[in-house]
């Protein structure tokens, strides 16, 4: 794993600026830097030694060397294609996956993303007619920016090395605001740094003669199979799981595993007997200390385990750290925790296997259930009766049943964003300084939505997760709370071939009356006990409800919340009385209040942060190192 950035033309001391965006990004790939530089462009790599640990240095070069490629991520295929651009004429100077791309390239061009099973985020000039090609992994596992300033093209693996180029005036993008507040994430491709976008997963970039084209190259389309038995569901799952969890461990250094108390780590954690996996958790409640059900599954496989008990203290003085590694806000509690499950794994392995993927991919979340819910009360009640208690019910205070009958009113696409919904059009409007900014959430999610509609309900929402909830979640953090602690992080599921067989599954066989991703826990069953392979989805609990109604917490958050900077976009009495109803617990507001928060210490820590190296008025440096 590693990270890459560059600009194409020259300017004022070309060699430094490049150097100093690179540094930015040591934590992706301590071990060692690249570079490479022409008059019409300079690229710059951070390494992370995984395979090759002699020879695999970046950048690489075709046999001419009129291909110069950085690359970031890991190509799991790649011994075969090397053996097939071998018997092409290829000929190779390393034994890395990366050679594999550029030789690959060569050959085939953009066809080569085609062939490709792995994650990946990479780079390729070519020295012949001064192009660049960027190209971004299927999912998204793997981080690209980029952006234009005064004639140049800029790109990076995170953007703090996009911020640290010099001639780029940083300005804050107002409107990603808004759908932060409703989604707890910037929705792809926009960011909160004006001009500065991200590369969308399954895309590829050409700059050529000053121009950006980008096309999309790949779609998670679901095909499912309704002739197709649910013992045939379990073995193909089955197979193509384990064929994957073989690839995925491929490495010329020790892998690890992540291991929580749920099926889809735990099955990946099945096959690492003997070796280490990594637990984190919270004080002694099981719903928020994984621990002790974990170290039961790591003493059946016969796993090293290790794990380490957060506490409060340690959880609130690392936010403004992880926000700084995060580069945007991000309101999931669960990052908090994978960064510190990050750092426990980063002290004795280079890479984890996690097992991000499967709920999106197998139908795992507790809300797919909605459809079926819906549907047996829109049976039993008119839709002009549907229609008027929902309406009423939008406007009440918060209590159980109550989202339901808002949700059963109305039509899926209208209600259903993804697995975070926090403040609607009308909280917006009453929040933000400038209300006019405040949309739907729902009009970001149409032009999903409407490249699906022959799909059935629940097909729908896993689209749509896979194509926003888990690009601008779920795998950001993934990515950035790993790397923030040199590691790297390989998430099996998410692989073409695992979903080439889950794409097949009837929704029958996927989400049920009574369970979620019915056939994949049948497939893991088979490798794990029957109480973790029907274990309901937790997450990552973090206990920021109970922290949130402390004095000490909530202390800390009303500060907060009283800022200057929180005036400047927020009317703060509103914040207060969101605050202050948890406080009271009149109401459960903690992930309302927290995606504020967030927000406000991201823009505190990072973008009052002058990334040429110098600190600008009022701001602080984040509370985190940058590594082990």
């Amino acid at each position: 794993m590693c990270g890459i950035c560059g600009f194409t033309g020259t300017i004022n001391d070309s060699g430094g600026a490049l150097k100093r965006m690179t540094e930015l990004i040591t934590h992706r790939g301590p071990d060692s830097d690249g570079f490479y530089q022409d008059e019409n462009i300079s690229m710059g790599f951070r390494r992370l030694s995984i395979i090759d640990l002699q020879d695999g240095d970046q950048p690489v070069y075709n046999e001419d060397r009129t291909l110069v490629l950085t690359f970031n991520g890991e190509i799991y295929n790649y011994r075969e294609l090397r053996k097939e651009l071998e018997e092409l004429g290829h000929s190779f100077y390393t034994k890395t996956d990366s050679e594999v791309l550029v030789h690959g390239f060569e050959e085939w061009g953009e066809k080569l993303l085609d062939r490709l099973r792995g994650m990946f985020g990479f780079a390729i000039y070519n020295r012949k007619d001064g192009s660049v090609f960027l190209a971004r992994d299927f999912f998204g596992i793997k981080p690209m920016h980029y952006m234009e300033v005064n004639g140049h093209f800029v790109y990076g693996s995170e953007i703090k090395s996009l911020l640290a180029f010099p001639g780029y005036k940083k300005r804050f993008n107002e409107k990603a605001l808004d759908n932060y507040l409703s989604f707890q994430y910037v929705v792809p491709p926009e960011t909160f740094y004006e001009g500065i976008n991200c590369l969308l997963p399954a895309h590829y970039l050409w700059y050529r003669d000053g121009r950006i084209a980008i096309k999309r190259y790949w779609e998670p389309r679901f095909r499912p199979d309704e002739s197709m038995t649910e013992e045939e569901a379990v073995a193909k799952i089955e197979e193509v799981f384990e064929n994957s969890v073989e690839a995925h461990k491929i490495s010329d250094v020790e892998v690890g595993c992540f291991l929580s108390s749920g099926v889809d780590s735990s099955w990946v954690a099945s096959y690492f007997s003997g070796q280490k996996a990594f637990t984190v958790g919270f004080g002694e409640a099981e719903r928020y200390n994984e621990i002790s059900w974990a170290e039961g599954v790591a003493k059946e496989k016969e796993l090293d385990h290790y794990t380490h008990l957060i506490t409060a203290e340690e959880f609130w003085n690392a936010l403004s750290g992880v926000q700084y590694f995060m580069d945007q806000p991000l309101a999931d509690p669960a990052c908090i925790a994978l960064y510190f499950v990050s750092k426990l794994a980063s002290e004795r392995v280079k890479v984890v296997l996690s097992g991000e993927g499967a709920d999106e991919l197998f139908g795992g979340y507790r809300i797919y259930h909605m459809p079926d819910s819906n549907s047996r009360y829109q049976k039993i009640v008119p839709a002009f009766l549907r229609r008027a208690v929902g309406a009423v019910m939008a406007h009440m205070p918060d209590f159980r049943g109550r989202d339901f009958l808002v949700r059963a009113s109305r039509p899926l696409e209208d209600v259903f964003i993804g697995n975070a919904s926090m403040y609607n059009l009308k909280e917006k409007k009453k929040l933000l300084k400038r209300p006019e900014l405040a949309t739907n959430p729902s009009r970001t999610c149409r032009p999903v939505y409407d490249r699906v509609k022959d799909y059935d309900d629940v097909t729908k929402m896993q689209y749509l997760d896979i194509n926003l909830w888990m690009v601008g979640d779920i795998l950001l953090k993934a990515d950035r709370m790993s790397m923030a602690n040199s590691l790297e992080l390989r998430v099996p599921f998410l692989d073409r071939e695992v979903f080439r067989v889950a794409s097949t599954i009837p929704r029958r066989l996927r989400v049920t009356g009574g369970t979620t991703k019915y056939a994949m826990r049948k497939a893991a069953e088979r490798h794990l006990p029957k109480a973790t392979a029907e274990k309901p989805k937790l997450g990552f609990p973090v206990p920021i409800r109970v922290w949130l109604r402390e004095e000490k917490y909530y202390q800390i958050v009303k500060e907060e919340f009283t800022s200057e900077a929180a005036a400047r976009f927020f009317h703060t009495e509103e914040l207060l009385k969101i605050l202050d109803r948890h406080y009271q617990q009149k109401e459960d507001t903690s992930r309302k209040i927290w995606t504020i928060y967030m927000f406000l210490v991201w823009y505190r820590t990072c973008f009052r942060r002058d990334y040429t190296g110098k600190k600008e008025a009022g701001s602080e440096q984040p509370l985190a190192n940058s590594g082990r």
